[in-house]
Formats: C-alpha cells, sequence, structure tokens
C-alpha cells in the first residue's frame, strides 16, 4: 500500500504540474492559480514521502522533487507578488514567468514519474 500512496502523489504531482503549464504562455486566464497552489502541496507531500528512501534512485527522487518545489513555490510567489503588490496586474510577462518556472517544475516531475516507471519494471518479485 506505500507504494501504491508514492506513485499516487508522485503521479499526482505530475499531473497537476502539466494542467496548469499546458496553454498559451502569456495568457493568465489559461492558468488557473488555485491549480498551481494544488500542484505546489502535491509536490510538498511527494516530497515528505521521498525522505525515507535511502536508495541511490530515492536521492535522485528526492532531489527532482525539491527542485519541482522551490520552481512551484518559486511560481506561487511571483503570482502573489504580481497580483497582490505589482502596480501592474498579473501581465503577460508575469505570466510567462510564472508559467516558465512550473515548466522547469514539469521536467523535474516528469523525472521523478521515469524513475518510478523505470524502479517498478526493474523490481523482482521474490
Amino acid at each position: 500500500m506505500e507504494k501504491v500512496v508514492f506513485g499516487f502523489f508522485v503521479v499526482l504531482a505530475a499531473t497537476l504540474n502539466f494542467g496548469f503549464f499546458i496553454g498559451d504562455i502569456s495568457r493568465p486566464e489559461l492558468h488557473n492559480q488555485y491549480e498551481l497552489y494544488a500542484a505546489v502541496v502535491v509536490n510538498l507531500i511527494a516530497t515528505v514521502l521521498k525522505f525515507g528512501d535511502r536508495t541511490q534512485i530515492g536521492a535522485v527522487h528526492l532531489a527532482t522533487s525539491l527542485v519541482a518545489d522551490l520552481q512551484l513555490i518559486g511560481a506561487s510567489f511571483m503570482w502573489v507578488y504580481a497580483e497582490h503588490i505589482s502596480s501592474a496586474g498579473l501581465t503577460a510577462g508575469w505570466t510567462a514567468s510564472i508559467v516558465s518556472l512550473a515548466g522547469g517544475a514539469l521536467v523535474a516531475n516528469m523525472i521523478s514519474v521515469v524513475l518510478l516507471v523505470v524502479e517498478t519494471t526493474s523490481s523482482h518479485r521474490g
């Protein structure tokens, strides 16, 4: 059951990240702020689940998760700044920067999914 929960959060993190990322990079209406925040929360949960693994592949899982967390949290801070502090508001430029950070997180999440699939297919039942 532990592997199911772990796999669930790894895949959910990637799909939420993808859902936020997809769409014209400069159009704010195509990128939902709540989807970004959900991606942050699920990525943080996935990161916590990766702390117990002491293997080499576990270390790479954790590294990819930390990269995704950093980029998604950065994107969230940029969104908050653009909407609530910047006098210009959420412009196409701000949106492009936010979505670009989410794209970097998506790459990290995809690496994590690939690692999960490789780890799953290479495991032997005894």
